[in-house]
């Protein structure tokens, strides 16, 4: 289907733009995924025309029913876009206007700008719904993963050195708690892209009796308790993008949490700790090393967080030095905020499936957890135990890691002698500390990587997920 000639060349412009300008301004070849947006907005727009009297019942209703099978012809891959037509706004309306001669009335009231900005708002909303859905399936797999392995203790660490001993699935937990300040995050957001800015105009409204909340409701901007909401400045309504911005955060600092689950999974991948298998389906080889087997999923995820952060600032950068209102800037807004969905988008996904199809390695857990070294802070806690004040209890127990070193023995290896060699302090009993099940067991504050803890948590987790 052949468009007319632009419907953007007003009767002030005596030829078109040049090739070269049009290719370099048009925005069809990245905002045509608004078009689904684009149509509804339009359906609601001419509804409200024809209940204020700028369209007969008639013409809204022949108007509706072309745009309804404009969309068809879209979906059904029989629409040919036309570059030359800019934008998908203007596509959409050339085609309608071929359709149907009432068509030229629908921009009535309304300009770009606004028409911009409200597909924008509901293609976002839409996306952050199935982002919500498919973080609560990442989290479920985090969950899973942790119940199956409940029993599981490796290596905590800091300074990516082992410090003390948690269950796997405490570890686990820690990310299922950050990705549900990134959904909360995400609910948030919401409440501020879903405000209907259609009816402002250009920058300056209309004189007609726009109708506002009618297309508001149609459009589902309400608020909890059902009512429209909407834009309350039109300069701002046009030329506001701080619900892209805000929703580029949120992606960036949840590809970062999705990075740095990403770097424990390549670690405990590694031949050097060998704690997790991922399955062969999310793995890769080597062109030239025939054993190798490579996370890339895992590598990929990790490497997706940089486009996020610099999505965010790319958008920030834009804003910065923009006067009101509208400015042709803003067309640069489009192509970072869908980036920025389809790459936190598909990340999540594949750490979801990547993480479905993982197993743990129980032998190298158990050998990795079973160095006593981890529990050297239990036995200046036994100290403690003693009424001995813990900065020498500390000590005591630095000295005693030097002696293990020295006589290049386990802690727990040391007999009581050679610990009251160290200071009287060390009772009989002070060796017990080394039982790693019974160490475990005593951590029962909330939060805390306790046996009974763990489990109650991986069972609230798996309650509130569903």
């Amino acid at each position: 289907m052949k468009k007319s000639s632009p419907l953007s060349r007003s009767g002030r412009f005596s030829s078109g733009p040049g090739r070269d300008v049009a290719k370099f301004t048009e925005s069809i070849s990245f905002d045509r995924r608004l078009w689904r947006h684009d149509l509804v907005g339009s359906i609601a727009h001419a509804t409200m025309l024809g209940g204020i009297g700028v369209l007969t019942k008639a013409e809204a209703k022949r108007i509706v029913r072309a745009l309804e099978a404009i969309g068809d012809d879209i979906e059904s891959g029989r629409f040919e876009w036309d570059e030359s037509l800019e934008d998908v706004h203007m596509n959409l309306e050339a085609e309608l206007t071929r359709r149907e001669p009432a068509g030229a009335k629908l921009h009535t009231g309304r300009s770009r700008n606004d028409q911009v900005a409200l597909d924008m708002r509901m293609w976002l909303r839409d996306e952050l719904v199935e982002l919500e859905l498919e973080l609560r399936s990442l989290q479920q797999a985090l969950v899973a993963l942790g119940q199956a392995n409940d029993s599981i203790v490796i290596p905590g660490y800091t300074h990516l050195q082992r410090a003390q001993p948690v269950y796997f699935a405490h570890h686990l937990l820690a990310y299922v708690e950050m990705i549900e300040r990134d959904r909360e995050r995400l609910l948030d957001a919401f409440s501020r892209v879903n405000v209907c800015p259609l009816g402002s105009g250009a920058l300056a409204g209309s004189t007609l009796p726009l109708d506002r909340n009618q297309v508001a409701a149609m459009l589902g901007f309400e608020d909890s308790r059902g009512r429209p909401v909407v834009s309350q400045n039109s300069m701002d309504a046009v030329s506001d993008r701080d619900f892209a911005v805000e929703f580029c955060f949120v992606a960036s600092l949840l590809g970062v949490h999705l990075s740095r689950l990403a770097e424990d999974v390549i670690l405990w991948s590694s031949s050097e700790f060998d704690f997790i298998r991922i399955a062969d389906a999310y793995t890769t080889g080597s062109s030239l090393m025939p054993q190798k087997k490579n996370p890339d999923v895992a590598e990929l995820a990790r490497g997706k967080s940089g486009r996020l952060v610099g999505n965010l600032v790319s958008l920030l950068t834009l804003l910065k030095g923009l006067p009101m209102t509208y400015n042709r800037d803003l067309q640069e807004d489009k192509e970072p905020l869908f980036d920025s969905i389809d790459s936190v988008r598909a990340t999540v996904r594949l750490t979801a499936a990547m993480l479905q199809h993982t197993s743990v390695n129980a032998g190298a857990c158990a050998a990795a957890a079973a160095d006593p070294a981890l529990l050297a802070t239990d036995l200046a806690d036994w100290l403690v135990g003693q009424k001995v004040p813990f900065r020498e209890a500390h000590h005591l127990v630095g000295e005693v890691v030097g002696l293990a070193e020295k006589l290049a023995k386990p802690l727990n290896r040391l007999t009581l002698k050679e610990l009251q060699g160290v200071s009287r302090k060390f009772k009989a009993g002070a060796l017990e500390v080394f039982e790693l099940k019974q160490a475990l067991a005593k951590r029962t504050s909330t939060g805390s990587p306790g046996t009974k803890e763990v489990k109650k948590q991986l069972r609230r987790w798996a309650k509130r997920l569903g």
